[in-house]
């Protein structure tokens, strides 16, 4: 099929060649016949003038700049989309843009993509010009591609992971402060109810993470990845619990240190700025890992968890509380988005996998629990909160980085719907040299 063997139809509109134009060549509609199949679920706008889908659709995609459409060329895929609408020359109309979860799920449901002919491509390129195929500079907000952050250390590198984790937590507390409300918690919540408001459903949470804890007054917790310090000031303040926690992240630890003071909990909980690697050489009789483990790479899951272990006593707890893939042959390695603009480095295993490292460092696995359709509740919060707040939101961080916490978010929502990705809290003891357990006969944290 040609470029102009589809019809237009009645969406379709006369296409006005760009200002200073020569010779006319194919415009933005002519691409978008030329790349996709079927009836397009959406109304996609041109820089142009030109129009291609129904009239009555629900969404439409706005291509505002040649910018824009050289980003989707060159850049095939969920990196090209993502950088022209985080610039700004991609607009999705009909959705808010700090939750466009509808237009993310008809685009990935009904619009169906293909590459063109060979003939067509070459027609594009032709009457594009060929200097469509040479890449806009990427939006600040992006990191650098993988290869050439080996100039800021290999993977996983204490400095290499202080500045993806940098990249993605030292935004702005304000920003955060809004986005994720009164709790300051960046992981998934426990939701008793769809009704549940988000911050009972993050106190659910840290409830569950110290009951399958058995945290009692007078214990000491070891909480690595702490963030905004939620789990450390939720022990201390509702168990009674001398709680530890670390994080990589500068702007989070200042923040926690300060509510900790604010709530009158110094003595009983600490906040320090120190890699999981650096935390105290001591025992501890509890140990959560709320989040981090997604972001030390799965080839250090062996050390990671021989770590957490040695900072355990004999019959001491560990709760691990982490994304997984939703099997255990997916790749590791996340999508070219999430890795350039949300988590660089970032990697996921599968439940299983998991489960076999924590095993195979020495812990005794007791009890697992998939909370999957917990986050998609959890990111749906989220958004709400950041179309709410969205005018303070762009004031503290600009558009783009809202735009790009708009659209990781929603369609972080969508994956876990779809069971793309899960999240898994594992539950393990550290036994005596006599591997007599102190774990009882059944949950004690279950009715």
């Amino acid at each position: 099929m040609s470029l102009t063997d589809r019809e237009q139809g009645a969406a379709g509109a006369p296409a006005t060649p760009p200002a200073g134009g020569g010779r006319r060549g194919p415009t933005v509609a002519d691409v978008i016949r030329a790349v996709t199949a079927g009836p397009l679920p959406v109304r996609v706008t041109g820089y142009d003038g030109s129009v291609v889908g129904p009239a009555d659709a629900g969404i439409t995609l706005a291509i505002r700049s040649e910018r824009g459409l050289s980003y989707l060329l060159t850049a095939p895929g969920d990196l090209g989309m993502a950088r022209a609408y985080v610039s700004g020359d991609l607009a999705l109309e009909g959705v808010h843009p700090g939750d466009p979860y509808e237009a993310l799920r008809v685009l990935k449901d009904e619009l169906r993509v293909r590459p063109p002919a060979l003939a067509d491509g070459l027609a594009l390129v032709r009457g594009l010009g060929w200097e469509r195929l040479l890449p806009p500079p990427a939006p600040p907000q992006e990191a650098l591609p993988r290869w050439k952050r080996v100039m800021g250390g290999l993977r996983h590198s204490r400095t290499r992971d202080s500045t993806a984790i940098s990249h993605h937590y030292d935004v702005s507390n304000a920003f955060y402060e809004k986005v994720l409300g009164p709790s300051m918690t960046y992981t998934c919540a426990v939701f008793r109810s769809p009704d549940d408001t988000l911050e009972q459903a993050q106190a659910s949470k840290y409830d569950l993470v110290a009951s399958k804890l058995a945290l009692r007054p007078g214990m000491r917790l070891l909480d690595v990845g702490c963030g905004w310090g939620g789990m450390v000031r939720h022990a201390a303040r509702e168990y009674g619990v001398k709680a530890l926690g670390v994080t990589l992240s500068r702007a989070q630890a200042q923040w926690a240190q300060a509510a900790i003071e604010r709530e009158g909990l110094t003595g009983l909980a600490e906040v320090r700025h120190l890699d999981y690697r650096d935390a105290p050489p001591e025992q501890f009789d509890a140990v959560s890992s709320i989040g981090l483990t997604e972001h030390i790479g799965v080839r250090n899951y062996p050390a990671y968890f021989g770590f957490l272990r040695d900072r355990l006593r004999p019959g001491g707890r560990l709760l691990n509380h982490c994304i997984t893939r939703a099997d255990n042959r997916a790749p590791h390695r996340s999508g070219a988005f999430i890795d350039r603009y949300v988590f660089p480095d970032g990697e996921l295993a599968g439940p299983g996998r998991v489960i076999s490292e924590i095993h195979d460092v020495g812990l005794e696995v007791h009890h697992e629990e998939n909370l999957r359709q917990h986050y998609a509740l959890t990111l749906a919060a989220w958004c709400r909160n950041l179309v709410e707040h969205w005018d303070f939101c762009v004031g503290e961080v600009g558009a783009g980085t809202a735009r790009v916490w708009g659209l990781y978010m929603a369609g972080s929502r969508l994956a876990f719907e779809r069971n793309g990705i899960q999240l898994h809290q594992v539950l393990a003891t550290r036994n005596p040299p006599d591997a007599v357990s102190a774990y009882p006969l059944r949950p004690d944290w279950l009715p």
